[in-house]
């Protein structure tokens, strides 16, 4: 299939929060919502100010030891990480944008965990998968998306992002990716965070947007 000329030539996306449902696992390990919201929205902040790769799994450990759960929480985070599964419509999205545009992943994680969770939904076959690890650095750092748009040959004013946090705001506008917010929770932004070209509680809407851009 041809694309029509409004389509961007690839489309990346956050793959923890925009396209899979990590936080019902992340509160499953806490023992509560509120838990394991205070968690993941504690490792957010450790790992999009971090800059630099260190081990994704020590992130998950601090950001737990900081939010007060118990030393197991993190390596038991790992132990479930196959329970992540895709929100409602994201199989569907995704299939809808097959043969359309190039499908790619940037996320903020080792590159083991990475290719597991893309392996995650289903029927979908990724141009390509960049991890944190791979890139040597953790998003916003522009570095990540960078890579992905390098190993797709795709310029940065024809792709753009889906965000699933408003953290990712602050790469894909150095960048220049467009970002499409997955706000599925109703996330607040961070202070200073460039607007998103959209934002959305599903990612429903995301082919017509690309179609109009």
């Amino acid at each position: 299939m041809t694309p029509p000329t409004s389509w961007p030539r690839a489309v990346l996306f956050d793959l923890l929060t925009a396209v899979l449902d990590s936080w019902t696992l992340w509160n499953a390990v806490a023992g509560s919502a509120e838990r394991g919201r205070a968690w993941r929205s504690r490792y957010l902040q450790l790992t999009y100010g971090r800059g630099d790769y260190v081990a994704y799994e020590k992130l998950v450990a601090d950001s737990a030891e900081q939010a007060g759960l118990p030393a197991a929480a993190a390596p038991r985070l790992a132990e479930r990480w196959s329970e992540l599964a895709p929100w409602p419509e994201a199989a569907g999205v995704l299939g809808e944008l097959a043969g359309r545009t190039r499908l790619g992943v940037v996320t903020n994680c080792s590159r083991r965990l990475g290719e597991q969770a893309a392996a995650l939904v289903p029927g979908v076959a990724w141009d390509c998968v960049v991890t944190a690890e791979e890139a040597g650095a953790y998003k916003p750092d522009p570095r990540p998306y960078r890579l992905a748009l390098a190993r797709l040959g795709v310029a940065a004013d024809d792709a753009v992002f889906v965000a699933g946090s408003a953290y990712d705001l602050f790469g894909t506008t150095a960048v220049g990716l467009r970002t499409y917010w997955h706000n599925r929770i109703g996330l607040t932004p961070p202070p200073g965070a460039p607007p998103a070209a959209i934002e959305s509680p599903t990612l429903a809407a995301l082919p017509a947007w690309l179609a109009t851009r």
